[in-house]
């Protein structure tokens, strides 16, 4: 079976077809053109089924493309909890970041995926306070690029419970509180005081 081959029965979701060509000693690990892996790829199209069948055939969770996304970043930046989970339970590494230098928990808070964060933030040994190239925790990234309201005070509220350190300032030496000033944003200023 060719590497086109494998993939459409991925994206198709052939369920069948990949376990007998699994069996039939096919790399778990076959990527396409972008070095997206089979997992990559089942992550991106949310085919949870796909990607426990694959995982239990020893697809690599941490496997990145050419634009540094792999399925346990991916999961996490696209809130996609139930895998996250089965990426945490298969290996996933906290030290391999996607192409910003983010964690998986970074875009998950800038984007409300409030279970996949208190997933996250509540892993033992998780970086809670990684720091990305544009200088932001996950704790500024919900502050600067949220809207403030009740999904983003949750997502504040179970990075603080979860201990990330609330005084960690950006490259411009701004706080999250800071920021939550200027935006008027209250009730979350009044959760980081």
């Amino acid at each position: 079976m060719n590497t086109a081959e494998i993939i459409k029965l991925v994206e198709t979701n052939d369920l069948t077809a990949v376990q007998k060509a699994l069996e039939n000693r096919v790399n778990v690990n076959t990527t396409d053109n972008s070095q997206r892996s089979l997992l990559l790829i089942a992550t991106n199209n949310r085919l949870v089924d796909m990607a426990e069948l694959l995982v239990a055939h020893g697809a690599d969770v941490n496997q990145q493309a050419d634009n540094k996304d792999s399925p346990f970043l991916y999961a996490g930046a696209s809130g996609q909890t139930e895998l996250v989970q089965l990426y945490l339970e298969n290996g996933a590494k906290f030290n391999v970041f996607n192409r910003y230098h983010g964690s998986a928990l970074i875009p998950a808070c800038e984007r409300g995926h409030v279970e996949t964060v208190r997933l996250l933030a509540n892993t033992k040994n998780y970086p809670i306070d990684h720091i990305n190239r544009l200088g932001w925790t996950a704790l500024l990234e919900a502050v600067i690029l949220g809207d403030g309201g009740a999904t983003y005070q949750e997502i504040v509220q179970i990075l603080k419970d979860a201990g990330a350190k609330l005084d960690i300032p950006d490259h411009d030496g701004v706080t999250s509180l800071q920021h939550a000033h200027r935006k008027g944003f209250t009730a979350i200023a009044k959760l980081l005081q």
